[in-house]
């Protein structure tokens, strides 16, 4: 041993409890779990990705694990994230980027989308659409299960629009499944072919009712274009409706038949919601007795918010 061993006790570990109570952990953790669910992703997914145990992540999850800086870096490139932003600052890579922060600080949510649009106009992004033209193409957005692609299909021959499945355009382009997206090229180039196939839906129907996938509003730039371009609408469901209706579609994906399926659907709820909200219109499937009475309310608002 050398001198520096043993020129002073080695201070003990914290223990759990310890490190649950640091605020900076707990807070380090609640991010990560955001971050995960608005991603869609399993723990166990995560865990795979990031080259880290289960367990490791779980204790990082609840603010009990005190991570070094590379596993860190390795969950934030699993989580599509700058470490920056899963350590909660993302805005200190400039000047300019502190300056803005401080003047949206404490903003109201209708005073920075007014900000957000402004931007947009400013950088000439979406200033082309009119609110008319936006009222003609109906973007349906909301976890799987809410019934996108039953009632955007009725309510596209309803109102004599098009009707695309944005998620069909995707494999279009890419020549295979979603599935085999992610496993072959990975999360990065599905975005690509997501923000191609939602664009090119754009440009080619100025009437037109489009199902999105549910993982759309997580990336912030596909996510911005449909704001500028669509009108759109929240399908929402009570999580065991959600889950009855995927499982009824056959879906068997390691999230569905997960013994903690409910807590994951609950939270990736929770991580989207947020951004869900930010539609013009919001309705719950779950109101309605069956497929026919939840068309004709649907109809009635979105004929309502078209002709607006």
């Amino acid at each position: 041993m050398d001198a520096a061993d043993t020129s002073a006790p080695a201070r003990p570990p914290a223990t759990a409890d310890e490190e649950a109570r640091h605020p900076f952990l707990v807070a380090l953790g609640e991010r990560v779990r955001t971050l995960r669910s608005r991603r869609g992703m399993t723990r166990k997914a995560v865990a795979i990705a990031a080259d880290v145990s289960e367990r490791h992540l779980a204790n990082l999850e609840y603010g009990t694990g005190n991570a070094s800086i590379l596993v860190l870096l390795q969950v934030a490139d699993a989580l599509q994230c700058s470490l920056a932003e899963l350590i909660g600052d993302v805005s200190t890579s400039s000047p300019e980027w502190l300056l803005i922060r401080e003047m949206l600080s404490g903003r109201s949510e209708g005073d920075l989308r007014r900000v957000r649009m402004a931007v947009a106009g400013a950088l000439g992004q979406g200033q082309a659409d009119t609110d008319a033209t936006r009222r003609t193409r109906i973007a349906l957005i909301g976890l799987r299960g809410a019934g996108k692609s039953t009632l955007g299909q009725r309510l596209a021959d309803d109102l004599g629009y098009a009707f695309i499945e944005l998620s069909r355009e995707i494999e279009k382009f890419a020549g295979c499944s979603i599935e085999e997206i992610h496993a072959l090229y990975g999360t990065p180039a599905y975005r690509r072919y997501e923000r191609r196939a939602l664009e090119e839906a754009i440009q080619i129907y100025p009437e037109v009712v489009i199902a999105t996938p549910g993982g759309l509003v997580s990336d912030a730039a596909n996510f911005n274009l449909m704001l500028a371009h669509c009108t759109t609408v929240w399908l929402q469901a009570d999580p065991a409706d959600h889950m009855g209706r995927v499982a009824a579609q056959g879906d068997m994906r390691p999230m569905a038949a997960s013994r903690e399926a409910m807590e994951d659907l609950k939270r990736i709820l929770a991580g989207r919601s947020a951004f869900y909200s930010k539609a013009e219109l919001h309705f719950n499937t779950s109101a309605y007795p069956g497929v026919d009475e939840a068309f004709e309310a649907l109809r009635k608002q979105v004929r309502t918010l078209v002709r607006a």
